[in-house]
């Protein structure tokens, strides 16, 4: 038999809709609150901010993982409950919470923040995870991890270069090839990662390599703009682009200047860009 200020699972499910907002305040006040009713309570979409304000504040509740990552994720949970408690969150759970459908933009935008200021701390595999899973913005963050060759040294040269073989080039690049194929990864996402001065030779290669990515004109205009597109695929992307528009591109473009001369060249033009 429950008390007045108490309601059984399968009462609190029955309906489509959430109880009276006074004995939504009372349940979730209570210190006796269970997981399973936290929860059922949280199962209704239309509980009021004060409700789910008076849920963080329940401390059986706080104790439970499942109830603590049901209420970030609620709809109506207010951002400055939500934010607070998905910085208790481990890394797949804001994952999971950054991708609920329910959660509020502002929120998902603040939780994968929250991710991503974490990613230099978390395991290879558990970047590789979130490459293929997680949200575009974390993909795209994941784009510039490239992991640093230890290269032994001799006499102040590099003993051979021929040790930084293809597998061994593969494995640095693995969690940026991998983000690059997450189907959240959009275009402009892209685009910003590529143009960012810390963008890597090997993060613009595989972009410009890219059976998807390497098609889009907008990307291969960005691309153009970097500094480390080969000439190869500078010349071919050129093409795209009439001359006037290939100006303006090369004019903020970092590439070396013998690139930018060959470019024009191929054009039938003498006039290279300066650059700003």
């Amino acid at each position: 038999m429950t008390s007045d200020n108490e309601m059984s699972k399968e009462e609190i499910s029955a309906g489509e809709t959430a109880p009276p907002a006074s004995a939504d305040l009372l349940r979730a006040a209570d210190p006796a609150l269970t997981e399973d009713l936290a929860l059922a309570l949280l199962k209704h979409p239309g509980l009021p901010p004060e409700v789910l304000e008076q849920l963080a504040k329940n401390a059986s509740v706080l104790k439970s993982r499942k109830a603590k990552i049901a209420l970030a994720s609620h709809p109506k949970t207010p951002r400055h409950v939500s934010v607070p408690l998905a910085r208790q969150f481990y890394t797949f759970d804001l994952m999971r919470v950054a991708l609920s459908p329910g959660v509020p933009g502002d929120v998902k935008v603040a939780v994968d923040d929250v991710l991503i200021s974490r990613l230099n701390t978390v395991t290879i595999g558990e970047r590789l995870t979130l490459a293929r899973r997680a949200s575009g913005r974390v993909a795209a963050a994941l784009l510039l991890d490239v992991e640093t060759v230890d290269r032994k040294r001799m006499d102040g040269k590099i003993v051979a270069d021929t040790i930084i073989d293809a597998k061994t080039a593969a494995r640095e690049t693995r969690v940026m090839r991998t983000a690059l194929e997450n189907s959240r990864l959009t275009e402009a996402l892209v685009i910003h990662s590529v143009l960012r001065p810390v963008a890597s030779a090997a993060l613009v290669q595989a972009v410009a390599q890219h059976a998807k990515w390497s098609r889009r004109r907008e990307i291969r205009a960005a691309l153009l703009r970097t500094e480390h597109l080969s000439l190869a695929r500078a010349l071919e992307f050129s093409h795209d682009f009439p001359a006037p528009l290939l100006h303006e591109l090369l004019a903020s473009s970092r590439l070396p200047a013998p690139i930018k001369d060959q470019l024009l060249r191929e054009r039938g033009t003498d006039s290279p860009p300066t650059s700003p």
